[in-house]
């Protein structure tokens, strides 16, 4: 865990072996106790900035938001340069929690980042910047899940991709995330670093399915998500889109694939043998054959997705069928 000192300040040595032994707890998860040793370090340094920032991490941490904007407000009161600290950031999160938007506005551009309409600029309403996709790892205390999801702003996505029900979430959550990159996924040569859930923001109405499909070709698997996605919801075809990574794998630098190289990952722990093992097996070239069945996640109200299914189904009933469609999420 890093403590953010400047060089400017130097603090006395019981309150850094004080800062550091409450770091070394937090990582133990022993929250309690080290709250109690940054109030004390707080008190021996109160003019610090740092001890009111490790005080506005550790809330943040805990999930306790009034507790982080206030500590965190205190933090930037004390600050020594204009922009680019960590302590903006964080605040910037933790209005984001509380959906506090002009707190939000002010602590990004205090930060250095431009938002639409410039400096000042108020607003009741959330920030909505045009970031662009990324990946969030959804979870990531639990049986964390790397999916790709667009950046509504600097600390919340909308997930795109359709989580496995593992997860706990679903497609068109927004999930509030960290500010820290926790490793990387490269798709064209482009690397996207990976952000950490920190809690979810948004829920999302829209329950998740899991079937089974008979599609003879990729065209037919292709035709299924077009459907969906012309109705407004989306469906994935999980067999050649999961690889089951070791934690070591997910958190470093990994190379996504579109599904038409042909490999199968020496890092993916799933069964490329068995759709529904959720492997990743991609057919492209090198001799691998198409595997007519395949798991697909859907997307879609409960009223409408059987619909779907049949739709697709009866456009090509030689070539097409499903089973043991079940609401998993």
């Amino acid at each position: 865990m890093r403590i953010f000192h400047r060089a400017r300040h130097r603090p006395s040595a019981t309150w850094r072996q004080t800062t550091d032994r409450a770091f070394t707890l937090i990582g133990d998860g022993r929250y309690e106790d080290a709250g109690a040793l940054l109030v004390m370090a707080a008190d021996l340094e109160p003019w610090l900035s740092d001890s009111w920032f490790n005080l506005a991490l550790l809330h943040k941490f805990r999930r306790d938001w009034e507790q982080a904007r206030a500590a965190g407000l205190r933090a930037v009161a004390l600050l020594d340069r204009e922009q680019g600290a960590p302590d903006w950031w964080n605040l910037g999160i933790t209005a984001t929690a509380l959906q506090d938007w002009p707190l939000a506005r002010r602590a990004w551009q205090a930060y250095g980042l431009r938002l639409p309409g410039g400096q000042g600029t108020q607003g009741d309403g959330p920030v909505s910047l045009d970031l662009g996709t990324t990946p969030v790892r959804l979870s990531p205390d639990g049986e964390s899940e790397v999916v790709w999801g667009r950046r509504l702003d600097p600390a919340r996505i909308e997930v795109l991709s359709i989580p496995l029900p593992s997860s706990g979430r679903r497609w068109g959550e927004v999930v509030l995330h960290d500010g820290a990159p926790h490793g990387e996924r490269v798709t064209d040569g482009v690397a996207y670093p990976v952000f950490d859930e920190i809690e979810l923001w948004a829920p999302s109405p829209v329950p998740t399915y899991v079937v089974l499909l008979q599609a003879a070709t990729e065209a037919d698997r292709d035709a299924l998500e077009r459907l969906v996605a012309d109705a407004g919801y989306a469906a994935e075809d999980w067999t050649s889109s999961v690889r089951l990574l070791c934690r070591a794998c997910s958190e470093s630098r990994m190379a996504s694939d579109d599904g038409h190289t042909a490999h199968h990952d020496p890092h993916d722990d799933g069964d490329a043998a068995h759709p529904g093992h959720l492997s990743h097996l991609s057919p492209g070239m090198g001799g691998m054959s198409w595997l007519a069945e395949r798991e697909c996640g859907i997307a879609a109200p409960a009223h409408l997705v059987r619909t779907l299914l049949d739709r697709w189904a009866s456009a090509s009933p030689g070539t097409r069928a499903f089973r043991d469609l079940e609401e998993v999420c």
